[in-house]
């Protein structure tokens, strides 16, 4: 019946295992990323590294488009014009959060976690650039889905 007590923590290593497909971290992704194109704005899209809700890894939308999902322990972003934008997802419930984007600038999209009845609802908030770049820093990069 021991078997059963572990159980929990090999789940646990199994999905925290794949996480995310690369194992580079913010800091060191900075310096192999592409250079933003003059005319273009970048949005990373970020998950903190809590265990609470780690197999609920719901898909990312940016104007109806997939870009990624919201991998615990991980970042990715995308690099879109100028323009109104809206970032969503959906487990139970859906979340959306609308901004402008503006050429050169970078917006931070955290994303968390909150209980809900039968799964936990995602939660995003746009980050200042200090707050986020600290926040990154212990993450690993995710693939984007909109560079497939």
């Amino acid at each position: 019946m021991r078997i059963w007590r572990f159980l929990p923590i090999c789940a646990f290593v199994a999905l925290t295992g794949c996480a995310s497909s690369s194992s580079t971290k913010f800091t060191d992704a900075n310096t192999v990323t592409p250079r933003l194109a003059a005319d273009k704005g970048r949005i990373y899209f970020y998950r903190g590294g809590s265990i609470f809700g780690v197999a609920i890894q719901p898909e990312i939308k940016l104007n109806n488009e997939l870009v990624g999902r919201a991998v615990p322990g991980a970042f990715f972003f995308v690099d879109r014009p100028k323009g109104s934008y809206e970032a969503s997802t959906a487990t139970e419930v859906e979340t959306k959060l609308s901004f402008a984007l503006t050429s050169g600038d970078t917006k931070y999209i955290r994303i968390s976690i909150a209980p809900g009845v039968f799964a936990g609802h995602m939660q995003f908030e746009l980050t200042s650039k200090p707050i986020a770049e600290a926040e990154l820093a212990s993450l690993n990069r995710a693939d984007s889905m909109a560079s497939r």
